[in-house]
C-alpha cells in the first residue's frame, strides 16, 4: 500500500501511476543553460542517463565520487566558487551525505542542488536493503530541512521546476532536493572515454632524524601562512584543532575553517580548485579526518589540478575530543597517496624548507608531518561564524552570486 506521503509526490503523469519519459538533454540542457555545469555523485542505475550525458557534455565537469557525502562536499566547494553544482546520488547514499549536508551546507549557507533516486519506493518491488530507506526519503529530507519536490516528468515542467530551486537556493543559500522514480528518464548511451591516467610520480623520502622531536601542530601552521600568499592561495582547514590553531595563528580571507563534515575538507577543496584554478588551494588535514573517508584521495589524485595541495598533519589520535588514538600508527599514508595516484608526495619535518618545498612541488602533491600532541594554553575558537567565513572567502577572491548577494 502506497503511503499518503508518497502519493503527495506525484508529479503529472503520477496520478494515473504512468511515468512519463524525459531525455537527459531534456532536463540537463535548461539546467545547463540556467548554470549548472559542476556535477559530483555516485552512480545508480536511475541516475545512469545523465551521469552518461554529463560525462559527454564538455561544457559540464563531472566528478565520480568516492562516496555520496564526498560528492556534496565537492559540489559544494565549486558551489563556494561561484558555479551552480550538483550533487546525485541513490537515496541509500543519504545516510554517507547527512554530515556534509548538515554541518557544511547548512552551517556555511552554501547552496547545491540534490538529485537523489527513490530506491525502494514504497508499493514497488526493489531489493530488500532500500525497503526501509524507500519508506523515509521524504522524511529524511525534511528532517535535514532541505526542500524537496518531486523531479519532473514533462519537458515543460523542467525549467520552473529548476528554477523553484534556483529561488530557493538563492534566497537561503541552502539544497534544494529532487526525488527521482525509476525510469523517469530516457536511456543514454555511455560515450567512450578515458580514465584518468596514471600520473608520473616522485615520492621524496623523510627528512627528520628519527630522534629529532616532531613539530608542534602550530609550528607546521605557522611555517604554512608564512610561506603561503594571501593573494594567491586557499587554505581550507579541517575541523578541530587544525581550523583552530590555524586561526589563533593569523586569521586571513583566504581561509576557511571547517567546523564539522569531519573528513571531507579535500573534496570540498577539490572542487573549489577545479572552478579556481588560478588560485593554489592547499588542504590541512588530520590523520582521524583523512582516515574516516580514506577514499577521498584516490578521487582527489585522479581529478584534482596542479593547484592542489594536501598537508597530513598527524599527531596519532583524535585531540579534540580527549587524545583517544587512531590507526594512523599502523598506516602508510605516504604510500597510500603513491598508490592513489598523487603527483607528488612527501614526508617532513614540517620547518620552513620542508613546507616551502612542498609548496613548490608539482601537484596534486600530498605531504605527510607527523607533530607531537599537545595544544596551546588558552587556544581560542574563531570568533568570525561560518557564514561569515565563506563570504569573506568569496568576496576575497572575486566570487559574486545571487544567492550572497540576497543574503
Amino acid at each position: 500500500m502506497v503511503s499518503r506521503r508518497y502519493a503527495k509526490l506525484g508529479g503529472a503523469g503520477a496520478d494515473n501511476g504512468e511515468i512519463i519519459v524525459i531525455e537527459a538533454s531534456q532536463f540537463v540542457g535548461p539546467a545547463k543553460r540556467l548554470g549548472f555545469d559542476f556535477w559530483a555523485g555516485v552512480p545508480c542505475s536511475f541516475l545512469t542517463p545523465f551521469i552518461n550525458y554529463t560525462i559527454g557534455d564538455t561544457e559540464l565537469t563531472y566528478i565520480s565520487s568516492a562516496n555520496e557525502g564526498d560528492a556534496v562536499a565537492t559540489a559544494t566547494g565549486a558551489a563556494l566558487g561561484g558555479h551552480r553544482a550538483v550533487a546525485m546520488m541513490q537515496n541509500s547514499g543519504l545516510g554517507n551525505a547527512v554530515s556534509p549536508l548538515t554541518s557544511l551546507n547548512h552551517v556555511f549557507q552554501i547552496p547545491i542542488l540534490l538529485i537523489v533516486t527513490l530506491r525502494g519506493e514504497p508499493g514497488k518491488p526493489d531489493e530488500p536493503q532500500h525497503a526501509l530507506m524507500g519508506e523515509i526519503t521524504a522524511d529524511l529530507l525534511d528532517t535535514m530541512r532541505i526542500p524537496w519536490r518531486w523531479f519532473p516528468d514533462r519537458e515543460e515542467d523542467v525549467a520552473p521546476v529548476l528554477q523553484q530551486a534556483i529561488d530557493h537556493m538563492d534566497s537561503t543559500g541552502r539544497p534544494y532536493a529532487l526525488i527521482m522514480k525509476k525510469g523517469m528518464v530516457a536511456p543514454f548511451p555511455l560515450p567512450q572515454t578515458c580514465a584518468p591516467e596514471k600520473r608520473d610520480q616522485v615520492k621524496a623520502s623523510g627528512v627528520r632524524d628519527a630522534a629529532e622531536e616532531s613539530p608542534a601542530r602550530q609550528d607546521v601552521l605557522t611555517q604554512l601562512v608564512h610561506e603561503s600568499s594571501t593573494a594567491d592561495t586557499i587554505l581550507i582547514a579541517s575541523t578541530g584543532f587544525n581550523g583552530r590553531e590555524l586561526y589563533a595563528v593569523e586569521d586571513r580571507p583566504n581561509q576557511l575553517y571547517m567546523v564539522g563534515s569531519m573528513g571531507c575538507a579535500a573534496s570540498f577543496g577539490l572542487g573549489l580548485s577545479l572552478v579556481r584554478p588560478d588560485k593554489k588551494v592547499i588542504v590541512i588535514d588530520g590523520d582521524g579526518a583523512v582516515l574516516m573517508r580514506m577514499g577521498n584521495m584516490a578521487t582527489v589524485a585522479a581529478y584534482a589540478g596542479d593547484n592542489f595541495y594536501h598537508l597530513l598533519l598527524d599527531n596519532h589520535v583524535h585531540e579534540s575530543t580527549g587524545g583517544q588514538a587512531t590507526v594512523s600508527s599502523a598506516v602508510d599514508f605516504p604510500a597510500v597517496a603513491m598508490a592513489c595516484g598523487y603527483h607528488s608526495v612527501l614526508q617532513a619535518s614540517g620547518d620552513g624548507g620542508s613546507v616551502r618545498g612542498f609548496l613548490q612541488a608539482k601537484a596534486p602533491a600530498f605531504m605527510l608531518v607527523e607533530t607531537r600532541r599537545g595544544v596551546p594554553e588558552g587556544l581560542p575558537r574563531p570568533a568570525v561564524k561560518p557564514r561569515q567565513v565563506a563570504r569573506r572567502l568569496m568576496q576575497h577572491i572575486g566570487v559574486s552570486t545571487a544567492w550572497i548577494s540576497s543574503q
